[in-house]
C-alpha cells in the first residue's frame, strides 16, 4: 500500500512534468514560429535589394547584428567597402571616447614671469554659439599675466584628402585649426527686403564684405575669396530672411586678433623658440559629451575634424589628424574585418571606405564605452530629432543612429529596436545609386520597418 501524502506528490510531480512538456512544447512552437517569420523576412529584404528600383539603380550593402547573441542576423554584400559619407563621425565617436577623457582640453600654457604663453589643442569650443561657454574665455578675461599666443610647429593642412576643393567657402567645410574661434564660421545675415546685410558676425569682417552688381537674381550667396577673407555679395532685393555661415581663412594674426577684440586686451604672437617652452599646464574647457552630441545630432564636419586634431595632440603632442587615425587602427581597430581605409574626422573625403559589417563591430565597441542608454541621448532620433528628425517616423521611435550623405552616396548605421524589444545594431550603406535620395530612403524605411515589426 503506498501511503496517501506519497500518492499526492506523485501525482503532484506527474502533473508538474505534464505542464513543463507543454510549456517546452510551446516555447518550441513560438520559437519555430518567430524563426519562420523572420526566414520570410529575410526573403523579403532579400527580394527587395534584387527586384526594387531604389536598390537597382545603385550598389547597396546591409548588415543586421545582435550583440546579446552575438549573432549576425543578416546580412547583403556586408563585406563590400562603401563610401561612408558622415558615417565616418562614429569612427571620430570612438577616438573621442577611448582618447579624449570626460572634458575638452582647451588650452596648454606655460607662465614665464609676468608672460602667459599658450597654445591651441584643437578645441571647438571657444566663442562657438552652438557650444556650452569656454573656461578658456574666462581665463584670459581673468589673467593679469600679459598673453602670447603659440602657433603650433606643425601645422595641418586647412581642408583634409579628397575633399571638394570648390566647397571651401561652404559652411560644412570650415577650415581645421590650432585654435578655432566662432566655430571657424563668419555668420553674414540679410533681412527681407533688403539689398544689404544687416549683421556680419564676427564685426570685425563686416569691411571684408562688399557689392557687386547682380549677374544672377537667383544666386543670394556670399562668396569668400579662396586665399582670403575677402566676401562679394551680388547687391539685389532678398525675397527672404537669409543667414549664411562662410568659413574663416585663418592666420596667426587673425586669430590674435579676434581673442584681444573679445577679451579686451592684447594678445601677441609668440616670436620666441617654441620648441624649448614645456606647456606643463592645460585648462579644460567643456564636457566632451556637449561637442559629441553636435557632432553626431547635427552631423556638424568642424567639430569632428577638431576632435581627430585634439587626439592626436593628446597621443603625440602635434595636431596631425593621420597621428590619430594611425593610433586608433593600431590600438583600438585591429580587430575589425575590414581594414578601414578612413581619412578624416567629418566623412568629407571621397577616400574614405568602410563595410558594413566593420561599422557594426565599430558601434559594438562605442556601445561598451557608453551605456546604450546615454548613446541614444547623443544620436540623432528617426522622426524626433538631429539630421533624422523628418525620416522613419513612427509612434515609438525605433531608429537611433548616424546618418552620411554625399552626392551619389548615402549611410545609416546604428540601433534599431523592434516591436519585441530586441536593440539590434546595423549598418545600411549606398554607393553610385542614380535615384534620388529621398526615393532610396523610402526602400530604406520598407526594410527597416520589416525588421522592427518582425524580429
Amino acid at each position: 500500500m503506498i501511503p496517501e501524502h506519497l500518492k499526492k506528490r506523485k501525482k503532484l510531480k506527474i502533473s508538474s512534468t505534464i505542464v513543463n512538456q507543454a510549456l517546452i512544447l510551446v516555447l518550441a512552437s513560438l520559437i519555430i514560429t518567430s524563426c519562420s517569420a523572420i526566414k520570410r523576412t529575410n526573403k523579403k529584404i532579400e527580394s527587395d535589394f534584387f527586384e526594387s528600383a531604389e536598390f537597382k539603380k545603385g550598389f547597396a550593402g546591409f548588415a543586421l547584428y545582435d550583440p546579446v547573441s552575438d549573432e549576425m542576423l543578416y546580412t547583403h554584400n556586408a563585406d563590400k567597402y562603401f563610401t561612408p559619407a558622415s558615417n565616418t563621425k562614429l569612427f571620430t565617436l570612438y577616438t573621442g571616447l577611448k582618447i579624449l577623457g570626460d572634458s575638452i582640453p582647451g588650452i596648454k600654457y606655460t607662465i614665464k614671469g609676468d608672460s602667459l604663453i599658450f597654445k591651441g589643442t584643437g578645441d571647438p569650443s571657444f566663442l562657438n554659439p552652438d557650444l556650452p561657454e569656454s573656461k578658456v574665455l574666462s581665463f584670459f578675461k581673468q589673467s593679469e599675466k600679459e598673453l602670447f599666443y603659440a602657433p603650433p610647429v606643425y601645422k595641418e593642412k586647412r581642408l583634409g584628402p579628397g575633399w571638394a576643393w570648390d566647397d571651401y567657402d561652404s559652411y560644412y567645410s570650415a577650415e581645421k585649426i590650432d585654435f578655432p574661434i566662432y566655430g571657424n564660421l563668419i555668420e553674414v545675415k540679410f533681412d527681407k527686403g533688403s539689398s544689404k546685410p544687416s549683421a556680419v558676425k564676427p564685426q570685425r569682417f563686416k569691411d571684408s564684405i562688399s557689392a557687386v552688381k547682380p549677374t544672377d537674381p537667383a544666386n543670394k550667396y556670399t562668396q569668400r575669396d579662396i586665399s582670403s577673407n575677402k566676401m562679394e555679395f551680388q547687391e539685389f532685393e532678398r525675397t527672404e530672411d537669409f543667414t549664411q555661415y562662410i568659413p574663416f581663412h585663418f592666420s596667426n594674426e587673425l586669430i590674435t586678433e579676434i581673442i584681444s577684440d573679445t577679451i579686451q586686451d592684447t594678445v601677441k604672437i609668440y616670436s620666441g623658440d617654441i620648441k624649448k617652452l614645456d606647456f606643463d599646464n592645460t585648462l579644460y574647457s567643456v564636457p566632451a559629451d556637449s561637442i559629441y552630441k553636435r557632432m553626431m545630432q547635427v552631423s556638424d564636419n568642424f567639430i569632428a575634424e577638431q576632435i581627430l586634431l585634439m587626439a592626436a595632440d593628446k597621443v603625440s603632442d602635434s595636431l596631425k589628424t593621420s597621428i590619430a587615425i594611425d593610433h586608433m587602427k593600431e590600438n583600438h581597430l585591429k580587430d575589425l574585418l575590414d581594414e578601414p581605409m578612413w581619412y578624416d574626422g567629418s566623412g568629407l573625403s571621397r577616400y574614405n571606405l568602410f563595410t558594413p559589417r566593420s561599422m557594426v563591430k565599430l558601434i559594438e565597441k562605442i556601445e561598451n564605452e557608453i551605456p546604450v542608454e546615454k548613446l541614444f541621448k547623443i544620436l540623432a532620433v528617426g522622426g524626433e530629432s538631429g539630421t533624422l528628425k523628418n525620416y522613419y517616423k513612427a509612434e515609438t521611435p525605433y531608429i537611433y543612429a548616424k546618418t552620411g550623405t554625399l552626392r551619389n552616396n548615402h549611410s545609416l548605421s546604428g540601433f534599431l529596436v523592434t516591436k519585441s524589444g530586441r536593440i539590434l545594431i546595423f549598418s545600411f550603406m549606398n554607393s553610385n545609386y542614380t535615384v534620388p535620395t529621398s526615393e532610396l530612403k523610402q526602400g530604406m524605411t520598407r526594410i527597416l520597418e520589416r525588421i522592427r515589426d518582425n524580429y
